[in-house]
């Protein structure tokens, strides 16, 4: 079984950066598309960011396009979202999620139910 688990977040001033890892366990990583998600309070859950098992495609949300970037390391098994340019608008509890037979788009779009969700990461945006 696929285990995730977040860190990364914090209390970060406008402007700044953080850099979120979602880290697994399980043999059977190298077949997951990864995405993170975000849910603010009072909102629904988002899609953030998703990259596939090959690395070769990723999505990004047009609300945080040129500002945040997916990426893994299939070595330490480990996603990262590294965002920068942060706003207040940014602040969520962010979660990363595990899902096979899906493309990164629609893995995003939360058409179907993810495999795997980890537990979520604070992330602050406040001055």
């Amino acid at each position: 079984q696929l285990q995730l688990v977040e860190s990364g977040g914090g209390l970060v001033q406008p402007g700044g950066s953080l850099r979120l890892s979602c880290t697994t366990s399980g043999f059977s990583f190298y077949y997951y598309n990864i995405g993170w998600f975000r849910q603010a309070p009072g909102k629904e859950r988002e899609g953030v960011s998703c990259i596939s098992w090959s690395a070769v495609s990723t999505h990004v949300a047009d609300y945080v396009k040129g500002r945040f970037t997916i990426s893994r390391d299939d070595a330490k098994n480990t996603v990262y979202l590294q965002m920068s340019s942060l706003k207040p608008g940014d602040t969520a509890v962010y979660y990363c999620a595990a899902l096979s037979g899906s493309t990164v788009e629609d893995m995003c779009a939360m058409r179907q139910a993810m495999d795997y969700w980890g537990k979520g990461t604070l992330v602050t945006v406040s001055s």
